[in-house]
């Protein structure tokens, strides 16, 4: 498991979309390499609208 911040995966709990740290999401203004942490607690999983609370880091 990769717990280092910037190369971690965080997973929906409710959809299962992930959000990969390396990637970013260059579309919403966050660049690749953001740490979990340094997202905005007001985003929301682009999939199904949860908050950053139904996400779990994921085991690889």
């Amino acid at each position: 498991m990769n717990n280092t911040p910037g190369q971690r995966t965080w997973m929906c709990l409710l959809c299962g979309w992930v959000y990969y740290e390396t990637l970013g999401l260059p579309d919403e203004g966050i660049p690749p390499g953001t740490p979990w942490e340094n997202i905005p607690n007001t985003w929301q999983c682009p999939t199904c609208g949860a908050t950053k609370e139904d996400f779990t880091m994921e085991q690889l």
